[in-house]
């Protein structure tokens, strides 16, 4: 989303319905830190309701210290039509975050001699291609070569829809291969779907099934399973978005994310899971220096997230309006976890803000100042924007006073207004600048920026 101080290079694209040019990840790096035995949790406190009053987020986060959870945080409301306001047991979808716990399924059956990572994926996906080149590794890290369905311009057409494994393998096997396999990484959705179809063959057993035996009872997780409608009553979260107010947003079926983002949490589960994950409780030390082994950038089922000098491992997700990150800072012995169910603001201020306090930094309570603008005079800025140095073009509508934009295939984001022909998007730090007068818009973000002429 946007850089933090100086910025590390950490970009990941791993939300399971947005496209590479909207989420990042960054936090910052400095100087050494200790953490901080006491913390000034009331000002923490402020800083949470500060968002909520502003309608900036809604969500829960937890922060486990040596295994025992020190610090939680639940603001907004799980269901915004009925008035119930999250808390403690509030669960999310955490969309990207599965990819983690697939992975640790992977290694359990590699640990059982059940599956080799090594092994080509030709026996259960023949239609393919390169199924006879392409390894289970392959797909943990991202080396596969296999095109991302969820980049896909009509993905958003077809996914609130249940899907079979059938259809689903044929929607991959259509979209075909991006790049040779090993040649390079590149972040791919379907490769964690096909790593789900191998699990259930493997083991001959559901996703959910795995899921529950080989992790969720073992180390005790109590809100963690694969989703299916959303159930209020269950303690459920809808997801929303904001355009003036918290908009309902679709449901994305599960038997389309399935292990690369089929699992609904809270961050107390995963800040319990982390701790077990690096505890060794779940794998093997081998199996688990596996999934930290960084090439080109990615891990198998891990990024590193970095924390000024300190590098914690986890993973961020996104599915609908939800968004989530988990880390473990093993220096410290501290997993930090974050879900939310609707933001109107990058959720990288608040785990920096969150973490800063757990290790005694300096951050501020944010104020918030609105520009406001009329519905007539967003009507200046309205049509379609392409540019010569990216094939993407973004469409730009309004609904009431505020200003929506829409990549190629992407879904449709609000923009706030900041200043005169100014607005910002900033779940993605992305700032966008209009001139009226020559039909132009110049997209800012990560440090560069794009020119945009209106069609």
């Amino acid at each position: 989303m946007g850089a933090i101080l100086q910025p590390t290079q950490l970009t990941l694209t791993n939300n399971i319905i947005t496209r590479k040019i909207l989420i990042t990840l960054l936090i910052g790096t400095l100087t050494q830190i200790a953490f901080a035995q006491t913390f000034d949790k009331s000002k923490l406190d402020n800083y949470f309701n500060a968002l909520q009053e502003n309608n900036k987020f809604m969500g829960s986060v937890a922060v486990s210290k040596d295994g025992k959870i020190i610090y939680t945080k639940s603001i907004g409301f799980a269901d915004v039509e009925n008035n119930i306001k999250a808390t403690e047991n509030s669960k999310y979808r955490i969309g990207s975050i599965s990819k983690s716990f697939t992975t640790v399924l992977v290694l359990k059956a590699v640990e059982e001699k059940r599956l080799d990572l090594n092994q080509t994926i030709d026996k259960w996906f023949p239609t393919i291609e390169n199924a006879k080149q392409i390894t289970v590794k392959n797909l943990l890290n991202h080396r596969s070569g296999i095109h991302n369905f969820t980049d896909d311009a009509d993905y958003l057409s077809w996914n609130t829809q249940p899907k079979t494994e059938k259809e689903m393998v044929e929607i991959i096997s259509k979209a075909g291969s991006d790049f040779k396999p090993d040649s390079k990484a590149e972040y791919s959705n379907s490769n964690f779907v096909l790593l789900t179809y191998i699990l259930e063959k493997t083991f001959g057993k559901s996703y959910s099934e795995l899921l529950q035996k080989y992790i969720v009872k073992p180390i005790g997780l109590k809100n963690t399973y694969v989703f299916g409608k959303i159930n209020p009553v269950n303690n459920e979260c809808k997801s929303y978005k904001f355009i003036g107010a918290w908009k309902l947003e679709p449901e994305t079926d599960y038997s389309i994310p399935l292990g690369a983002g089929a699992i609904i949490s809270t961050p107390s589960d995963l800040t319990k899971f982390a701790d077990a994950l690096f505890s060794g409780k779940l794998l093997k030390p081998a199996s688990l220096n596996i999934m930290k082994t960084i090439k080109d950038g990615y891990g198998n089922g891990l990024f590193q997230i970095p924390f000024y000098n300190h590098i914690g491992y986890g993973h961020t997700g996104g599915i609908d309006g939800f968004s989530s990150v988990y880390s473990h800072f093993a220096d410290d012995n501290i997993s930090y976890a974050l879900t939310s169910n609707g933001t109107n603001m990058n959720n990288n201020d608040i785990s920096i803000a969150v973490l800063s306090v757990i290790y005694n930094k300096p951050y501020e309570i944010p104020t918030f100042n609105i520009f406001n603008v009329t519905s007539e005079e967003l009507d200046k800025y309205l049509g379609v924007y392409a540019s010569t140095q990216i094939p993407l073009k973004i469409t730009i509508t309004k609904e009431g006073n505020t200003l929506i934009a829409q990549g190629t295939g992407q879904p449709a984001f609000p923009l706030e207004a900041t200043d005169k022909d100014k607005f910002k998007f900033n779940q993605a730090g992305a700032k966008f600048e209009f001139n009226p007068t020559d039909k132009t818009m110049i997209l800012f973000q990560g440090g560069g920026q794009i020119k945009f002429t209106k069609e």
